[in-house]
């Protein structure tokens, strides 16, 4: 499983996923920023990179549904700031498997995270 970082998160996410021993790297990484969602998106997906954001129109089943990309975690921390993200990346880190995630939009918020699979 390979992990694209969108730009709206902190550097720092990239961080720690690779600290998780996974392989992550951002957006930034590629040159794609301040480029309209649809063409990193379109890029990303070529890669066959599963995606992490906090941009809600990406994770939008209605636009990508379940089972036709390589998956999208969305990040919903109830506050701004980097702190409320890691926390909230370290509780997704600590409770899910992320390589269970590939194919599906999932939702992390502080309640919980709420998983989407294709067919569901």
């Amino acid at each position: 499983m390979v992990i694209k970082v969108d730009e709206d998160l902190p550097r720092a996410v990239v961080r720690l996923l690779r600290e998780s021993g996974l392989e992550a790297d951002g957006v930034p990484d590629e040159g794609m920023i301040g480029w309209p969602d649809a063409d990193p998106w379109k890029a990303v997906q070529a890669q066959g990179r599963f995606l992490v954001t906090a941009d809600k129109g990406l994770a939008d089943i209605r636009t990508h549904p379940p089972g036709t990309h390589a998956g999208v975690l969305l990040v919903r921390p109830d506050e701004d700031g980097v702190k409320p993200v890691m926390d909230l990346l370290e509780h997704v880190l600590a409770s899910c498997e992320l390589a269970s995630l590939v194919g599906t939009v999932t939702v992390a918020t502080p309640r919980g995270v709420r998983i989407r699979r294709l067919g569901r």
